[in-house]
């Protein structure tokens, strides 16, 4: 069985005993947290495709880890302008452990 989820603007294909980094969201570690915004269900022969959402679907996670992924360094220059800037950023994270796919 598996599912396709929405969150934090990015889709994910997840199966009960994943592990996935998705955007920051609230709680703390051993919070559960259920997502929603269900866009595909597959178990087995039947599939059930939302439009665009699937009615009665959910994905039940605990958050695992709260974290800043790796430093992405942005530079920018101009040529002949004695121009530059150099800036990090370090994107927040939340890493969830699939428990178990609903469907009502």
């Amino acid at each position: 069985m598996y599912a396709i989820i929405q969150t934090g603007g990015k889709q994910y294909r997840v199966s009960p005993g994943d592990v996935l980094r998705v955007e920051r969201l609230p709680g703390e570690r051993g919070d559960e947290v259920t997502l929603e915004k269900v866009l595909l269900v597959a178990d087995g022969q039947e599939i059930r495709v939302g439009m665009p959402l699937v009615e009665n679907a959910a994905v039940k996670t605990m958050i695992m880890q709260q974290g800043k992924g790796k430093k992405v360094v942005v530079y920018k220059k101009k040529r002949r302008k004695n121009y530059r800037r150099r800036q990090g950023h370090r994107q927040l994270f939340t890493a969830l452990q699939v428990q178990e796919i609903i469907v009502s």
